[in-house]
């Protein structure tokens, strides 16, 4: 069985159960059948101090660290980071473009809107949004997006930008299914994290339920959101699992069923080859 955390940030990973050893950290996840992972893009000035972290690691390291999982990267702001600041298109293009890890960013964003921690309807929010769908258009590579308290003007925002054009996901999903139906039309894949085994996420379990398995992403979006049992403490992408056991459990599908699906799904969302 091989499992792929779809979105994780893994500078911000809590180390004290590993001996604050990173390495040990990336083995045991290995071990513990995690054998790809997506680690996003928060802010580029954290950017340096991430891919120093995880370049051992990369998919695009030909002295990449074996029995460990491959990391692939994305670029980008994330919505509530940076208030008020605007990262023109083009300048995005050109950072991913001349990254000396270019040939492992394989996704832009995050990126979206967050009604809940910032003011509805800022526009910079949205200009940077609209850039991030540009950027993504523009250097072929899908886009992830962030969507809390907003998913109306999120949607209206995809669709008015022809944001099919690049593809994406929905990450972090948490919505009704209207909007999962609306972001599946634009061809676009559904995460679901650990909120989806929290007892108080029924609707969102029946909306689990629906979404097609081609189109069924998993992810931690460590080291936030533990899944039950861990609810409440530091997430990381071994509990990737839990997220997947009950995705098996709600869809009637076994847990290596599950695995191979996300995986799989992951794979052909961000153009990668088999693993």
């Amino acid at each position: 069985m091989q499992l792929f955390d779809s979105h994780c940030h893994l500078d911000r990973v809590e180390l004290d159960a590993f001996d604050n050893d990173f390495d040990r950290f990336m083995h045991t996840a290995w071990l513990e059948s995690v054998t790809r992972m997506l680690c996003v893009s928060i802010k580029p000035s954290t950017w340096p101090a991430m891919t120093d972290l995880v370049s051992p690691y990369l998919a695009g390291n030909p002295e990449r660290r074996t029995e460990r999982p491959e990391v692939f990267l994305s670029y980008g702001l994330h919505p509530t980071d940076d208030a008020g600041a605007v990262i023109p298109a083009d300048e995005l293009v050109r950072a991913i473009r001349d990254d000396r890890h270019a040939d492992s960013i394989v996704a832009v964003g995050e990126t979206g809107l967050d009604y809940f921690h910032c003011q509805e309807g800022e526009r910079w929010q949205h200009d940077r949004f609209v850039n991030h769908i540009e950027a993504a258009k523009a250097v072929g590579k899908p886009v992830i997006i962030h969507t809390r308290g907003a998913p109306g003007d999120t949607m209206d925002v995809l669709e008015r930008e022809h944001a099919e054009e690049c593809g994406g996901v929905m990450h972090c999903f948490a919505e009704d299914w209207e909007t999962a139906r609306r972001a599946l039309d634009l061809g676009f894949y559904i995460s679901f994290s650990g909120i989806v085994t929290f007892k108080s996420a029924a609707a969102l379990r029946e909306v689990a339920k629906k979404v097609p398995g081609d189109r069924i992403l998993i992810e931690t979006d460590s080291p936030y959101l533990s899944p039950v049992p861990y609810r409440g403490k530091p997430n990381n992408p071994i509990r990737v699992r839990h997220v997947a056991e009950m995705l098996a459990d709600l869809r009637g599908e076994s847990l290596p069923e599950m695995a191979t699906r996300s995986r799989e799904n992951a794979q052909r969302w961000l153009g990668l080859a088999t693993g």
